[in-house]
């Protein structure tokens, strides 16, 4: 029976990423533990949900400094980026769904932060020539969060296989965010 934590917050994601009105009953059932152990853990709903969204912004702040997204080519460190990220990319889709989170200052002050760190990665790449220059930066960061989101919607609702999550978000988002060649 799962009772630390971490496992509790993992198994809240696979529930609440997909259905962020979902009961505790059902959160406590999918970390294989009661309610009452549930609410030992976190004395509420608010302070779970918010746990969640600390321990979402944590790994994805994690997979920005495992991707040394400020180092090297633009696009290179997307890729890397992408590999470090997707794992958790249902950490992704909680934030991107959980609007109870934008209240909480603390949370949205991390959240300026990590973002800031990737679109300074697009507008380096946009200074390098490697992205496009007439879509903003921070319009790039915003499509590439989502991108990464509807990876860990897609994976939990089995219309994407977790082996082909990095690869499928690469291709999509490289493929439309690459800056082309004027025709002669």
């Amino acid at each position: 029976m799962a009772t630390d934590r971490d496992s509790v917050l993992e198994a809240a994601v696979g529930v609440l990423s997909r259905r962020p009105t979902a009961h505790l009953d059902e959160i406590a059932r999918a970390a294989g533990i009661s309610r009452a152990t549930l609410h030992r853990i976190f004395p509420g709903r608010e302070a779970l949900i918010r746990e969640v969204g600390m321990l979402s912004l944590r790994k994805f702040s994690e997979a920005c400094d495992t991707a040394r997204i400020e180092e090297g080519p633009a696009d290179t460190a997307l890729r890397r980026l992408v590999d470090a990220v997707v794992p958790d990319a249902a950490l992704c889709a909680f934030l991107a769904g959980e609007n109870q989170l934008y209240d909480d200052p603390e949370i949205n002050d991390l959240w300026e932060t990590h973002d800031a760190r990737v679109r300074a990665l697009f507008l380096r790449g946009q200074q390098q020539g490697v992205f496009r220059i007439e879509l903003s930066a921070g319009w790039l960061s915003e499509a590439f969060f989502d991108l990464v989101a509807g990876v860990g919607w897609a994976v939990q609702d089995g219309r994407l296989a977790p082996r082909d999550g990095a690869y499928s978000l690469t291709e999509l988002f490289l493929g439309g965010a690459l800056r082309r060649s004027e025709p002669s």
